[in-house]
């Protein structure tokens, strides 16, 4: 899974089988361009070795106009969806196939994307507050 938060609530996610690669990467930013309304986009990114891939790299290139991004510590907002997709995956009962833990995934990804609020309070932890 591939996730986005906002200072303002709004949540993206795509999820996918198997390991994250550029043409994933870059599909989830295109969807990101389309879904801005023609605003620039702002990502911030941690140094996942597929964000500095060379395709990765040439379609931001190819892009600057509509995206610009930021390559931040591990430790970012999008972590702290992270952790509450976690624990709320978790406290449920057990998936007992790929199946079952993509649906509780979606499911609660489908929740925070209306819950505005709880998105907006994971800029107030200490460790990301520089991204508020």
């Amino acid at each position: 899974m591939m996730s986005t938060v906002t200072n303002r609530g709004k949540v993206r996610w795509k999820v996918f089988e198997g390991a994250m690669n550029a043409d994933i990467l870059i599909d989830f930013m295109k969807r990101l361009v389309k879904d801005a309304n023609r605003k620039k986009v702002f990502l911030i990114l941690d140094n996942l070795k597929v964000h500095h891939a060379r395709p990765v790299k040439t379609w931001l290139a190819e892009h600057a106009a509509e995206f610009e991004v930021f390559y931040l510590p591990s430790y970012n907002p999008d972590e702290m969806l992270n952790a509450d997709l976690k624990a709320a995956v978790t406290s449920r009962a057990p998936a007992r196939s790929k199946g079952q833990l993509k649906k509780a995934a979606v499911s609660h990804l489908r929740r925070l994307q209306k819950s505005p609020r709880r998105v907006m309070s994971y800029f107030k932890h200490r460790p990301v507050r520089y991204a508020a």
